[in-house]
């Protein structure tokens, strides 16, 4: 008689939620707490199957046992005794109504705030030469040559036709016009590529970095991006009687750290890809904090819930429900909808408290000491811990908000910007150096703190982080 044969059981494995369930949950999942909040509002209101129970003495969101202190004494209960586990329990968002305040060094400085603004290139440019442009012509002049920027940051009418425009003289164009080429990023202004290209490699040996010299004599004979890409680097060694390896050394130089579209490099906010900054939300999704105060007690975290109360199926619409028979299908069908709002809301709530008992856990140095001390760490590996997929993980990180014990409100998703330690020591290069360096420079001093970048990188970030190029900072400095 033949053995029936039974699939292997894997105690481990996630159980499957109905397809309704799951594609709730997800839902709520991937909404910050602003928009739950309306959400489950607007669920509330048109299903008269759910109710929000307020209990009496309060009770758990998720467990249901009573609260002691606001505090769940089953759910924020450390699993070890180590200062590094965190406590992390389900919080009403009304006890938080208002956010902590900036706090000590955290708080922003005027600039910055100014700083974080979305302009465009023009404006952007026009605000770093307006200080040098102390006559009416000029100002006149520059506004003129600022508003004649094509989409790549390039000139597209000559010095003459401006002065021609202007009735003012060639050379108050040309002064106006190195003042704008001087500025950040560099090469704007320029009439073509090449010049572009050559500006920049001017600016980067002012600095003292080692530009091959074979690139000024490439980049000052005219048309020579187009003898390169039309007949190649032999014809154009041949041309300024240099040698083949001398070329290619000079184009690997100008690939790595010049840009002939100045606009499309890294500058200001609106290239590098940032919207506008948004008003901070009223309340942040998690809440951070330290047990008693102490800095070298375990972490308190609050996953922040859009009630005080339990949302919950009304007991009454279920019974009805079920000795409706065969006339109550409308009835039906909200009690099948509001359980699948409680059980997707549960399901939300459980995936945020354990995504954030593990970053709190790892991240303890980067919640408790600053950005540069974030260890590198993807949703990927997140999911893996977790044993869900990466897709649930980046819904529980998407538009959530942290707030650190410090008072300071960062976007959830910092806990995974891999660049943010390097970003974090290069304020802390900058703002320690006497002398203004050269990016090339700082990548150097970078990597001997264990962040391999290239110098392409550094000024990315620099910009990121709105700090000037060096020459800018040199002449802030009146060095």
């Amino acid at each position: 008689m033949p053995s029936l044969q039974f699939a292997p059981t894997y105690a481990h494995a996630q159980r499957h939620l109905p397809n309704a369930v799951l594609a709730q949950t997800m839902q709520f999942l991937a909404q910050p707490l602003a928009e739950l909040v309306e959400a489950l509002q607007e669920e509330v209101t048109q299903n008269p199957a759910l109710e929000i129970l307020d209990d009496a003495p309060a009770r758990c969101p998720r467990c249901h046992a009573p609260l002691v202190a606001g505090t769940c004494p089953r759910c924020s209960r450390p699993t070890t005794a180590s200062a590094d586990e965190p406590i992390v329990f389900l919080s009403p968002a009304e006890d938080h109504r208002f956010p902590l305040p900036w706090r000590g060094e955290d708080a922003p400085d005027p600039e910055e705030i100014a700083l974080v603004q979305t302009v465009d290139l023009a404006t952007y440019v026009g605000r770093q030469i307006s200080p040098d442009l102390h006559d009416p012509a000029q100002r006149r002049v520059a506004a003129f040559l600022l508003s004649n920027l094509d989409e790549d940051g390039l000139l597209t009418i000559t010095p003459l036709e401006a002065a021609y425009a202007l009735r003012v003289s060639p050379q108050v164009v040309e002064d106006v016009l190195a003042m704008i080429q001087q500025a950040d990023p560099l090469g704007v202004g320029a009439p073509s590529p090449q010049a572009a290209m050559l500006a920049q490699a001017r600016a980067l040996a002012a600095e003292g970095e080692k530009v091959p010299g074979a690139i000024f004599e490439i980049l000052t004979l005219p048309h020579a991006l187009r003898l390169l890409g039309e007949e190649g680097a032999a014809t154009l060694g041949k041309r300024l009687g240099l040698s083949v390896a001398t070329v290619s050394e000079a184009i690997a130089y100008m690939v790595e750290n010049l840009n002939p579209y100045p606009a499309r490099a890294a500058w200001g906010e609106r290239r590098l890809g940032l919207a506008a900054p948004a008003a901070s939300p009223a309340v942040p999704d998690v809440v951070i904090s330290y047990h008693n105060d102490d800095p070298n007690a375990p972490l308190v975290v609050e996953v922040l819930t859009p009630f005080a109360g339990r949302l919950r199926v009304d007991p009454l619409f279920r019974q009805a429900a079920r000795q409706a028979n065969g006339h109550g299908e409308a009835l039906r069908k909200q009690v099948e909808r509001a359980a699948v709002v409680v059980k997707s809301l549960r399901q939300r709530e459980n995936t945020m408290l354990r995504l954030m008992r593990l970053l709190a856990r790892i991240q303890r140095p980067f919640i408790v000491q600053g950005d540069e001390q974030l260890k590198p760490m993807t949703r990927a590996e997140a999911a893996r811990l977790l044993e869900v997929s990466e897709s649930t993980v980046s819904r529980a990180v998407a538009g959530k908000r942290v707030q650190f014990p410090s008072g300071r409100v960062v976007p959830l998703a910092q806990f995974f910007d891999t660049s943010l330690p390097v970003r974090a020591a290069l304020r802390r290069l900058v703002a320690e150096e006497k002398q203004p360096q050269s990016d090339e420079v700082l990548a150097r001093r970078l990597k001997s703190l264990g962040f391999s970048v290239a110098r392409r990188t550094v000024a990315k970030y620099r910009s990121m982080e709105h700090i000037p190029p060096a020459h800018q900072r040199r002449h802030a400095a009146g060095v």
